[in-house]
C-alpha cells in the first residue's frame, strides 16, 4: 500500500483523539496492510479502551523524518491536535534497519519511466538489498537524525499544546529475509531514543518487549517483520499503560490492562 491510511474519523464532540503518527507496523496485520478503522489494529485497541477518537496517519516505510514532515504538512494533523488527548510516536524502527543502497534511491523508483525500466530497476534493489543487508550499514536514518526530527516534532506540539502528552516507542524486532534478518543498527538507535525520552520527559513504549514472541513465532505475519494479532494486543496493553500514566485521570477500564 503506498498511499496514506487514514480515514474521516467519527468524531464525536468533546471526545479527545488519540493521534498516532507511524510506520506500516500499525496497520499491517498477519495477511497484510489493513484500513485504518480496522478493530484489531493496536491504535483502534487502544483508542477504544480509552472511549476516545483516532487519527493514524501512517504509511509503509516511514521513518522519524517522514513522521515530521506528516505533522508539518498534513492539514490532518492540524485539524486533530487541538482536541487530541495524547500523541504517539510510532516510528523508528524502519530508521534503525539496514539501508545499504540508499533510502533515496528506494523512495524514486516508483518515479522510473518506463513502466518496464521501472520493474527492472524495483526487482534489482530487490535482489541487492537482502544481500547486501548482512553489512548492517548504512542504516536507514541514523540514531542522531532520528532523535533531531522527534524532539523536532516535539519541540512543535510542546508550542501549540505545552500539555499535550507525547509517546515515543523504541524499534521493534524482526526476523525478514528481505533486510538478511539484521538488525545491528537496534542497539544505537534504542540509546539515543531512550536518552531523548530521558531527556525531554518523553514516556518510550519497547516494541520490540511487547512483539518479540510474536514475530519468531508462525503466528506473525510470514514477511517476518509485521505482527499477529497477539503483537497488537500486548502493544495496545503497552501503550494503555504508558498513555494512563501520561494523561490525569484515565483510570483502566474493563478489558486489556
Amino acid at each position: 500500500m503506498s498511499s496514506e491510511l487514514a480515514v474521516e474519523p467519527t468524531v464525536e464532540p468533546g471526545r479527545p483523539v488519540l493521534l498516532v503518527l507511524a510506520d506500516s507496523l500499525s496497520y499491517f496485520g498477519p495477511k497484510g496492510g489493513l484500513p485504518a478503522d480496522h478493530p484489531r489494529i493496536w491504535p483502534n485497541i487502544v483508542a477504544a479502551e480509552l472511549g476516545w477518537d483516532v487519527e493514524l496517519v501512517a504509511r509503509i516505510g516511514w521513518t522519524s523524518r517522514d513522521a515530521y514532515w506528516a505533522l508539518i504538512q498534513d492539514p490532518r494533523v492540524w485539524a486533530t491536535v487541538p482536541r487530541a488527548g495524547a500523541v504517539v510516536f510510532a516510528v523508528g524502527g524502519m530508521d534503525s534497519l539496514p539501508s545499504p543502497l540508499p533510502t533515496a534511491l528506494r523512495e524514486q523508483i516508483r518515479y522510473v519511466r518506463p513502466p518496464a525500466l521501472r520493474r527492472v530497476v524495483r526487482s534489482a534493489y530487490g535482489w541487492l538489498q537482502p544481500r547486501l543487508s548482512p553489512l548492517g550499514w548504512p542504516v536507514a536514518l541514523p540514531p542522531k537524525l532520528s532523535v533531531e526530527y522527534l524532539e523536532s516534532a516535539r519541540n512543535a506540539l510542546e508550542y501549540m499544546r505545552p500539555e499535550l502528552p507525547v509517546i515515543g516507542t523504541l524499534p521493534s524486532v524482526h526476523d525478514c529475509e528481505a533486510y538478511g534478518k539484521v538488525h545491528s543498527g537496534r542497539p544505537g538507535a534504542v540509546r539515543a531514543l531512550e536518552q531523548w525520552g530521558a531527556d525531554k520527559n518523553v514516556p518510550m513504549v519497547d516494541l520490540a518487549e511487547a512483539v518479540r514472541e510474536n514475530v519468531f513465532s508462525e503466528h506473525g505475519n510470514p514477511d517476518g517483520i509485521h505482527w499477529g494479532w497477539e503483537g497488537h494486543e500486548r502493544v495496545a496493553a503497552a501503550m494503555l499503560s504508558a498513555i494512563r500514566a501520561a494523561v490525569p485521570g484515565r483510570e483502566p477500564l474493563e478489558g486489556i490492562r
